[in-house]
Order: C-alpha cells, then structure tokens, then sequence
C-alpha cells in the first residue's frame, strides 16, 4: 500500500473514538452541506452495514450532524452537536438500514429545506477519508480530498467544452473530471476535481454557460 502523507498512517485530527466512523462520518455531512449550498433545515440520515451497527457507540450520529453543521473533524463542537442542531433549526432522524451495500460504512443523507433537497451517498474509507459515490440519483466518485465542483447541465454537446473552457480561462487546472448521466439527451453532472479552491464569480460565470442548471461547489 503506497502512502502519500503520515496522516494517511496516523489518521488525521479529529474528535471521537474512530476515523472510519466519526472523521469519516463527520466529512460525509460536512460534504453532503456544502454540495446543498447551505444549511439544511431537515436531514432524514440512512446508515448502512457497520454504520447502522454501531453508530450510537462510536460517535457515528454525532459526527453526521456535526458536519452537517460546517464542523470539521477536529471542531470540539461535535460532541455538542445534537444541541446545537436543535439550535440551529435542524431536525435529523437516524434510519438504520438491512440492505447490503458495497462497503461496510455507508450513509444516505436526504437532506432538505423550503426550496428543495438533495440525496448523497457517502463511505467512510478509512483513515478519516471519503468518497461520496451518488448524487441525486448520479452515480460519481468524489473523494471530497480536493476542491470540487459539481455542475448539473443538459446533456447537449459543448457544455463539457465551455466548463473546462472558463476554468482554463481563470487558470483554474483540472486534477480529475468525470461526467455521469441518467440517461442520454435529459440531465448530466459533471465532477471536477481542481487545484485549488473556485471564487464565486468563476461559479457565476459557469451558471450563465447555455444548458448549466445548477452549480455547486466543495472548498478544501
């Protein structure tokens, strides 16, 4: 196994018990907030395999909410998360779920509030890391380890060409990109993976692109 940082030995800076299942579940949330654009008034929290065993007893639930709350892995405040959710003016409800998935920590929050929602499946690697493997339905590959953005467009030729086009224009160097679909000629995403984090105003210039919907966006 080839290790890019000590953190990826020591695990990374964080509050509670377990990487896998309190780092790793604290960035799922934190994610899944900033991929909503804001604070999330519900949460409706399905866990999965080991997540669904053992969340109350490694902090897992804490951390989830925590993140949905912009708290990073090392914010003290995560063990104080619940209280201050019901703060904030965010419910949450905790699903453990039967149904086999591909790895054994996985969660799906639906999270919501008056002007829309947004489902995200998240696993918890390990050693703090992430990858979200669904969007409303796409299926993707985001580590959440670099900034990101996440563009949902027509599926109409060009409008691959035009994003990496503007980011070219700000200088802006594309690490990974994938593009996923439903199905052919409705609705697409985009996944960009960047070098560095994306100014507003590179967002607004994407979302005045022909056929771009909606863009959102995951600083490092």
């Amino acid at each position: 196994m080839k290790f890019t940082s000590v953190f990826d030995i020591i695990g990374p800076v964080m509050i509670g018990p377990s990487s896998s299942h309190t780092a790793g579940a604290a960035r799922i949330g934190r994610v899944a907030r900033d991929l909503f654009g804001r604070q999330p008034k519900w949460a409706k929290i399905h866990l999965y395999g080991s997540f669904a065993e053992t969340y109350k007893g490694h902090g897992t639930d804490v951390a989830l909410v925590g993140g949905l709350l912009n708290y990073d892995t090392f914010d003290e405040r995560i063990k104080t998360a619940f209280a201050d959710a019901k703060k904030a003016g965010l419910d949450y409800e905790f699903i453990p779920e039967t149904a086999n998935t591909e790895h054994p920590n996985t969660a799906r929050l639906v999270i919501g509030d008056d002007e829309g929602e947004m489902s995200v499946v998240g696993i918890s690697i390990g050693g703090g890391k992430i990858e979200v493997s669904e969007v409303n339905g796409f299926k993707l590959r985001l580590t959440g380890g670099m900034p990101a953005i996440l563009v949902v467009h027509d599926d109409r030729a060009g409008c691959i060409a035009n994003v990496a086009n503007c980011l070219a224009m700000h200088e802006v160097n594309i690490g990974h990109m994938e593009v996923s679909r439903i199905e052919r000629g409705l609705t697409a995403l985009m996944v960009i993976e960047v070098d560095q984090n994306i100014e507003d105003k590179i967002l607004q210039q994407i979302s005045l692109i022909p056929y771009i919907t909606k863009v959102s966006k995951i600083n490092n």
